[in-house]
């Protein structure tokens, strides 16, 4: 496992993809920055972090073994692998907002952003950005933002929380390089934020609805129980969950 320790750069992802560009690199190979100028989340969202105490990465993954049909599974892998390193590492109430965030107590500590590398309509590689919020305390106009030291009173060690979610990673890599799809796909939804509650969702028009979260389709669509017992599934452009 190849690491490089960045003090600050624009996006680690940017960086990680540039470099696999350039040239061949490792299968795990890590970028790791104290700062990053212009971290990104879902759909062009902005990560914004203090410097040196949150845990900025991304982890560059071989994925050729993996159809182009199934590329949610890679998602899938690496939520439930920050959802288990957090676990082990004693964060309480953890959950996944689908399709990726990682939440304690309803409040977001990780951020995952997966950006694949399709070639001929084959996937070969993924750049995997994964933000957790770890000894920073405040988050201004962020109300629903949280870390780790805020939840559990408690300072945690960087490179302790990427070496715990390297591991994981490798873990839940390898039931996906061996197709056991039915067990990531239990594992994911188990641990569903709002799952089988009733929620409220807003539609791209702003219409707002209620259901309940039953679980995920192969391809990653959110499906949604809705008040006339039919269940419906939704992309991630087509609604939003509010908590």
């Amino acid at each position: 496992m190849h690491i490089i320790k960045l003090n600050a750069i624009d996006s680690t992802n940017t960086y990680l993809r540039q470099l696999s560009a350039s040239k061949a690199i490792e299968d795990f190979t890590v970028v790791v920055a104290k700062h990053q100028t212009k971290g990104r989340g879902q759909m062009g969202t902005q990560w914004n972090v203090q410097d040196a105490k949150n845990l900025t990465m991304s982890v560059f993954k071989d994925i050729t073994g993996v159809d182009v049909e199934r590329n949610f599974y890679i998602s899938i892998a690496v939520s439930s692998a920050v959802f288990e390193a957090l676990k082990s590492l004693n964060v309480e109430k953890l959950s996944i907002k689908w399709p990726n965030d990682i939440l304690s107590e309803n409040k977001k500590i990780a951020g995952i952003l997966i950006e694949n590398v399709i070639k001929q309509n084959r996937l070969q590689a993924s750049i995997i950005g994964i933000g957790i919020n770890v000894n920073q305390t405040e988050f201004e106009n962020l109300p629903k933002a949280s870390s780790l030291q805020l939840m559990s009173g408690r300072f945690f060690e960087l490179d302790e929380i990427m070496i715990t979610v390297l591991q994981k990673l490798e873990y839940f890599f390898e039931l996906l390089q061996k197709k056991n799809f039915s067990t990531l796909k239990a594992q994911y939804e188990e641990h569903l934020f709002r799952k089988n509650k009733p929620s409220t969702f807003k539609d791209m028009e702003g219409n707002m609805f209620s259901g309940y979260i039953k679980g995920v389709s192969n391809s990653g669509n959110l499906q949604v129980l809705l008040e006339d017992e039919i269940i419906k599934e939704f992309d991630l452009k087509e609604i939003t969950l509010l908590y």
